[in-house]
């Protein structure tokens, strides 16, 4: 509860609620809290539950089909707010990109997720991932502490940690298409344990030995693979493909 470090001006939105554990915590210290929850026959006990406090509104819905900004109406809210959840593996990756893409995203998410989610997410070069990449191009994720399977009941097979999101007033790159971009390290991960020029050859289809010299010019070693690039060096890459690729275009354009 501590690491979401809540006050009493505090709007957040809470994915998952439960049996409500956590919602009661956060009502008691947040001013609004609107918990979403997908499970039908748990919305109607929370309701009960939660009857005498004014401050919560609860959502029936699955995150992925309500935007943040139907949320904040619904409650008669507005930004900025805050996300606390409890994310699956299987759901982690999804929600996180369905806030941080979002047109009102939230100022700062705490999530549990599976521990080797948390670190992926916010490891450095060497050991990036797509979704570390993508989550980084929006926030600073830091992990701030791990959660044993004792804590749990039934405990899971895998450890947990908590990890907090800062997201940014801008990306932390600039490019001229963000969701090109994001198709580029995608094909930059289609094959993330060969060399980045045989990964992106495959991934955009374009000649391998073509694909080291424009790597080769944007500074970039053509045999690192693509979990060694930092985000920076990401976007350059992608700016010198993007800009070729127009050159290309524009020469077939005059024959």
């Amino acid at each position: 509860m501590a690491a979401a470090a809540l006050s009493p001006d505090d709007t957040v939105v809470e994915v998952g609620a439960g049996l409500g554990t956590l919602t009661e915590q956060l009502a008691r210290r947040a001013g609004k809290v609107i918990a979403v929850e997908v499970d039908e026959g748990l919305c109607g006990y929370l309701r009960r539950r939660f009857e005498s406090y004014p401050n919560l509104t609860l959502v029936n819905a699955d995150i992925r089909s309500v935007t943040p900004s139907q949320l904040l109406a619904a409650a008669d809210a507005h930004a900025p707010y805050l996300v606390v959840a409890n994310l699956p593996f299987y759901i982690a990756a999804p929600v996180l990109r369905h806030f941080l893409e979002a047109s009102e995203p939230p100022s700062r998410l705490v999530v549990m997720v599976q521990k080797e989610v948390a670190e992926s997410i916010a490891a450095g070069p060497g050991r990036l991932s797509l979704l570390g990449l993508s989550v980084q191009f929006y926030a600073s994720p830091r992990v701030l502490f791990t959660v044993p399977p004792a804590a749990f009941y039934p405990p899971p097979k895998v450890h947990s940690a908590v990890l907090r999101i800062d997201v940014r007033e801008t990306p932390a790159v600039a490019v001229d298409d963000r969701q090109s971009f994001f198709r580029f390290l995608r094909a930059g991960f289609s094959a993330p344990r060969k060399q980045l020029r045989n990964a992106l050859s495959h991934g955009l289809d374009i000649d391998p030995g073509n694909v080291a010299l424009l790597m080769t010019s944007a500074g970039i070693d053509p045999r690192l693979r693509a979990q060694a690039l930092r985000l920076e060096e990401w976007a350059l890459l992608y700016r010198a493909f993007a800009a070729a690729l127009l050159e290309k275009a524009d020469r077939e354009d005059r024959q």
